[in-house]
């Protein structure tokens, strides 16, 4: 199968994924097997708050739509233009996949079959139902996928390399499994914000989504917030006032309500706004209805510590000339070639 054939298999995927809108579904006729597949898919995003309490509608179809927009010919060639994805025999490819917020792992799914190799997949218990829909629809698409994706609930065996997404403990595990195989192991991440006080109200708003989307669980997710010294929070919460609706989310609430407990009995000092703690903590990751936050005298220093600390960060929000930053509002939607931990995996799968 050619790299032109896996494109084109993954460019018809992304128009039927393009049907997946926030707003809702939308039918489009001229989308490839959509009597076999629509009806399916719908079933399992209207169902998929029943599996996993963190999988709102609102998230999986925004996941979806996503996919849907990065998943066209012209981006799919251009990311591949620069690699040789055409193996003269396709390998045993093993990832383990996290399953944080919805299609977290798609990314690898994606990277291996587009390369060429085989892929054996061992998905988190909290996110089983959609990727195996996707694979099938691939087969439909293009047959020559079928026996180049299979699922296993089992440890991995048979692979000759691995991908592994997961969190600083169980990375020490793969790090001792997995040592002898090539492979790319994933720990623990997160996001962060640089606000300057300069910042505009949408800027602000646009923040809101990059802190609140999928609840605040991905690694892109901003987790603190970096201030300059007698920062305003007042118009910081003001303009994330548009995302009160958080609260009424019983597994958001519950985080909430206990971490607000925890804090008061340890007199720390919190700022609120009913669904939204602010902590002044120098770690990077904040629990969940949590944002750590951090005062900064000047920003040459702040971005010296920033870089000094890049194993643990995932996307740096702001504006700055000296470092690499994300748009205010953009973390959730990053490119093919903006890839996790920096660690370019077609260029790993080129090389094996």
């Amino acid at each position: 199968m050619t790299v032109e054939k896996r494109i084109e298999a993954f460019a018809k995927l992304g128009d039927f994924l393009s049907q997946f809108q926030p707003e809702g579904i939308v039918k489009n006729d001229n989308v490839l097997l959509n009597d076999t597949f629509l009806e399916p898919f719908t079933l399992q995003v209207n169902r998929a708050f029943e599996f996993n309490g963190w999988f709102t509608k609102d998230n999986v179809l925004t996941s979806f739509s996503k996919w849907g927009k990065i998943l066209t010919n012209s981006n799919l060639d251009k990311w591949v233009s620069q690699y040789n994805l055409n193996p003269a025999t396709p390998l045993n490819i093993g990832v383990i996949m996290a399953g944080n917020i919805p299609l977290v792992g798609f990314h690898d799914f994606l990277s291996v079959l587009i390369s060429g190799h085989r892929i054996k997949v061992k998905q988190s218990s909290s996110d089983t139902y959609f990727l195996p829909l996707i694979a099938k629809y691939l087969e439909y698409t293009e047959p020559e996928f079928k026996g180049r994706i299979s699922f296993t609930e089992e440890r991995l065996t048979d692979f000759d390399a691995v991908i592994a997404t997961g969190s600083n403990n169980t990375a020490r595990y793969f790090d001792y499994y997995f040592g002898k195989y090539p492979s790319i192991i994933r720990r623990n991440r997160n996001s962060v914000a640089i606000l300057t006080d300069k910042e505009s109200e949408e800027d602000l708003k646009n923040l809101g989504e990059d802190i609140f989307r999928y609840f605040g669980l991905g690694c892109r997710s901003v987790s603190k917030l970096y201030v300059p010294q007698g920062y305003d929070f007042d118009k910081f919460f003001q303009a994330i006032y548009d995302f009160k609706e958080f609260i009424y989310y019983d597994k958001y609430v519950n985080n909430y309500d206990y971490n607000k407990a925890v804090y008061l009995m340890s007199q720390f000092k919190l700022l609120e706004n009913g669904f939204l703690m602010l902590k002044e903590d120098p770690s990077y990751a904040s629990p969940i209805a949590t944002l750590f936050f951090e005062y900064y005298e000047n920003a040459e220093m702040l971005e010296q510590k920033l870089t000094e600390d890049k194993e643990s960060i995932q996307c740096i929000v702001g504006k700055s000339d000296q470092i690499k930053t994300v748009d205010f509002g953009a973390t959730q939607t990053p490119q093919l070639w903006d890839y996790a931990d920096d660690v370019d995996t077609l260029a790993f799968l080129q090389k094996l």
